[in-house]
């Protein structure tokens, strides 16, 4: 049981998680510190996490389907390959060490920042059938992401998007679509494994994934309402605090 004051630490941290997570990835760097912070173990942490961010990343991509900003059977190797990796990074999350990922996370993230800041406008469109040489790019990216998704997790928004953007050569909203739909592919299989292995505590985690249902649905409509002049400041804004954030935690 946990108390009225933590209570509505966990509703304002979903409701802000689940705004910039739709956006721009990066809302378990909020809810995981969160979620350790009212007395959570690591491990309960984590699965808890993955219980809440399930409804985030849900209607986020239900409304950008709706939109018409994803086509799932353009993207089934996507699919398959975030599964895999989701699964094998929550089965070895208890055996691998965390302390390198903690001092290279924020390393990574600061130079996603950079990245988005000096990328050129896209020029593809996702109506039109990925070329075959996407094909090794979905693997490759479904895999790797799934598999960090389902070790850790915190950025994986954020990721999702810059790789995307990388890879791809979309436009920002349609590649942060796709980012959502993926990071809800990882996010439910690492739950699903979670669930197996009794790291969830579910009254926590439907209260907190509620808030960042509502967060997210309003970052949605936001970011298709007021597209790429909106998505990329907050982006950068977002990572840059985050990665000052996990950097003085890492390094201090």
């Amino acid at each position: 049981m946990i108390d009225s004051i933590n209570i509505f630490l966990i509703i304002g941290t979903g409701l802000v998680a689940g705004f910039i997570d739709a956006i721009a990835g990066g809302g378990g760097l909020l809810t995981i510190p969160a979620l350790l912070g009212i007395g959570l173990p690591p491990h309960l942490a984590l699965g808890t996490n993955k219980l809440a961010a399930s409804f985030g990343s849900s209607t986020a991509t239900i409304t950008f389907y709706r939109q018409r900003l994803f086509h799932p059977k353009l993207w089934w190797r996507s699919f398959l390959a975030t599964t895999i990796g989701a699964i094998s990074g929550v089965c070895i999350v208890n055996l691998v060490s965390r302390y390198w990922l903690e001092k290279l996370l924020p390393v990574i993230i600061i130079a996603s920042a950079i990245y988005t800041i000096w990328q050129h406008r896209q020029r593809h469109q996702p109506q039109i059938q990925p070329p075959p040489h996407f094909h090794q790019k979905q693997w490759l990216q479904g895999i790797l992401l799934g598999f960090y998704d389902g070790f850790a997790g915190p950025g994986i928004g954020a990721f999702w998007l810059v790789s995307s953007l990388a890879l791809y050569r979309f436009r920002m909203l349609l590649c942060a679509a796709i980012a959502k739909a993926m990071n809800f592919t990882s996010n439910f299989v690492s739950l699903l494994t979670f669930v197996y292995l009794g790291h969830i505590n579910w009254s926590i985690g439907l209260v907190l994934g509620c808030s960042i249902m509502v967060g997210a649905l309003i970052g949605a409509h936001s970011a298709i309402r007021f597209g790429e002049n909106f998505i990329r400041p907050v982006f950068v804004l977002i990572v840059v605090i985050l990665a000052g954030k996990l950097a003085w935690q890492a390094w201090f």
